[in-house]
């Protein structure tokens, strides 16, 4: 289970003053086979706490003193901590709060020894932040479900995630390798991205293992909310409740009538604590930061995982292959779910995962955009479109309005570019050029937006 994150870490195994990294991420994406991964690949002896299993080590840490630490360890774990040959691995440390404050000393006073940790339920310890945080001494890594193209890597598709990985714009793509890939993110479509789920799928090539899995998960989260909200019920429903709601502006009504706004949104905000579903906030999007102009009143909701999307409302491999087009499945919120966690995770893993939607609410003309996305100092307008067609008036609304001059479409057809005039509803007109990508490409839409910037005329006029 090979994961992008793997390169930077190794990198990171080579720095010579290096920080701890806390990798934050939901349960069960992945985060403890990366380190056994990266021990494996930098030959590295893997020394693993689990704070969770074993709250008694976090007394080891109550001193300040690394190398007493370390001698402590030695004797728990009848093991040598050598610097430079080791890797410690502190699991599930959002139960040692004394082992968080430690991580400073670490870094101060014993660099040379490779010092990971993880949390599945760490944003509850880092939120109430009742203890000194170790600010500029550690370093995050932000882990989701495996992508696309992890997935292609996952079922022996090397060559397909290769090409994937290399394909620039204006080449050509065989009508059987575009309908093949297509396929593939149908299957990605079910199992989605959680290592377990597309284990299960490689094991025996059917989806009734991988069904399990994924029951199992939802289970899994469902019995963790004892652990962050004294009653469970109103949480649950909201878990539940998502899967039927993306790609439509969240409203609390649509959750509970019998529950107020603000209880709704405590819970909701439990589950994005837990990373289980993310807010898509509205921006403005005048300009950069995005967040900047982020209205908190306004937003749409995504789920962890798509693959536990599809198991929450029931479908499987045969509705997505009885049907050519997949806006028919669900009215196409699966795709807009399905490209909005891979851009997500889109951008360095050092980076806090965001993500932004635009909309423009009057009576008279209406317009709402899935997702917008900067590219340095440029804000890039997507539209998803599940289908081959569908019409794009927000799209054409939004580059008037914000006088914009690219942007980019999400569908299954194969890829173009060209450049587009169209005129709006009220007699003007808006010119721009235009990306359209099949959603099997969604993992290098950056590297291609990028590509673009660098020979279309009106990026480059605006560069200098």
């Amino acid at each position: 289970m090979y994961r992008h994150q793997l390169s930077y870490l190794s990198k990171w195994v080579n720095e010579k003053y290096r920080k701890p990294i806390i990798i934050r991420g939901a349960r069960q994406v992945g985060k403890s086979t990366l380190v056994h991964l990266l021990s494996k690949q930098c030959d590295l002896e893997l020394i693993e706490l689990n704070f969770e299993r074993n709250p008694e080590l976090s007394s080891f840490f109550q001193s300040k003193d690394p190398a007493k630490i370390i001698q402590l360890l030695s004797l728990q774990t009848g093991k040598t901590i050598r610097t430079g040959h080791c890797l410690l691995f502190l699991d599930e440390i959002q139960a040692a709060v004394e082992a968080i404050v430690a991580l400073r000393y670490f870094y101060e006073e014993l660099p040379e020894l490779h010092v990971l940790a993880a949390g599945s339920l760490l944003e509850f310890t880092l939120s109430k932040a009742n203890f000194p945080m170790p600010v500029g001494r550690i370093e995050y890594l932000h882990l989701g479900p495996m992508n696309f193209e992890e997935f292609l890597l996952a079922i022996g598709e090397e060559a397909l995630e290769n090409f994937l990985k290399n394909y620039q714009i204006n080449e050509e793509i065989p009508k059987p390798i575009h309908d093949k890939l297509m396929e593939l993110v149908k299957i990605y479509f079910i199992t989605g991205g959680m290592p377990e789920s597309i284990k299960a799928y490689v094991e025996d090539k059917t989806f009734q293992t991988c069904e399990r899995v994924k029951h199992s998960i939802l289970s899994t989260y469902q019995d963790d909310f004892g652990k962050y909200m004294s009653s469970n019920v109103l949480i649950r429903q909201v878990f539940q409740k998502i899967p039927t709601l993306i790609g439509n502006k969240f409203k609390y009504s649509q959750i509970s009538r019998e529950n107020t706004a603000a209880t709704i949104a405590s819970a909701l905000n439990q589950l994005c604590l837990a990373r289980v579903a993310w807010k898509i906030h509205h921006s403005a999007a005048n300009g950069i930061p995005l967040g900047a102009e982020q209205n908190d009143r306004f937003f749409k909701v995504l789920f962890l995982d798509i693959g536990l999307v599809s198991t929450s409302l029931g479908l499987n491999y045969l509705n997505l292959m009885a049907i050519d087009e997949l806006i028919f499945v669900n009215r196409g919120s699966l795709t807009e779910q399905f490209v909005g966690q891979h851009l997500l995770y889109s951008e360095s893993s050092y980076e806090e995962p965001n993500l932004y939607y635009w909309a423009r609410e009057k009576k008279s003309s209406s317009a709402e955009l899935d997702y917008i996305i900067n590219q340095g100092q440029h804000i890039i307008p997507i539209e998803v479109k599940a289908g081959k067609t569908g019409q794009m008036r927000s799209l054409h609304q939004f580059l008037k309005e914000k006088q914009g001059n690219f942007a980019v479409r999400f569908n299954s057809m194969p890829p173009s570019q060209m450049e587009a005039s169209t005129k709006l509803f009220n007699g003007s007109s808006v010119h721009f050029n235009f990306l359209s990508l099949p959603l099997y490409l969604v993992g290098q839409c950056r590297r291609l937006i990028q590509k673009q910037m660098l020979i279309l005329p009106a990026f480059q006029a605006h560069e200098k």
